[in-house]
């Protein structure tokens, strides 16, 4: 298990609470109801009782997950507006190399826990470990995986507000 707490929007962490909620409800209810009529009635496919171990395994994975991130979270706190990077930010950078620019959220990437289209950067990643603390402003420099340098400069950080996110797009 990971040490490391993981900053999410007080949105994201409710979304992923009712998630596991309810797979948890899945899990009690188990090979009742509509799917034990459905593998009984197909007891001879095979295919359909494979399909039942793949599910019931991936929603096991998917349940440990969410168990751990959810141990103990930093949620919703509100950062301050100090243009300095720190996760649950929301950051532009300017790539040097092609003087692009990009702007996502400082936040580890969860299925279902943001919007599909909001860009992430993982706090992770390469350059999610090189933006912490830096300020508007500032340039940086990271390794690629390739193991060639990148050198971005931190155009803006502010904090993520969902409810804003629109007016801010």
């Amino acid at each position: 298990m990971t040490e490391t707490q993981v900053w999410l929007a007080q949105s994201a962490y409710d979304r992923l609470k009712t998630e596991l909620t309810t797979l948890l409800r899945q899990r009690t209810e188990g090979l009742s109801g509509p799917a034990a009529e459905q593998f009984i009635g197909d007891s001879a496919d095979q295919n359909t009782g494979q399909q039942l171990l793949t599910d019931r395994r991936e929603r096991e994975n998917r349940i440990r997950k969410l168990q751990e991130l959810l141990q103990n979270p930093l949620v919703g706190q509100d950062l301050p507006d100090d243009g300095v990077a720190e996760p649950g930010m929301m950051l532009t950078v300017r790539y040097e190399d092609d003087q692009e620019t990009e702007t996502f959220l400082l936040a580890h990437h969860e299925e279902g826990a943001y919007p599909d289209d909001l860009m992430l950067c993982s706090p992770d990643s390469p350059l999610g470990q090189a933006l912490p603390g830096k300020k508007q402003g500032e340039k940086l420099q990271y390794v690629l995986p390739n193991g060639h340098l990148m050198d971005v400069t931190l155009l803006r950080a502010v904090p993520y507000r969902p409810e804003g996110l629109a007016a801010a797009g």
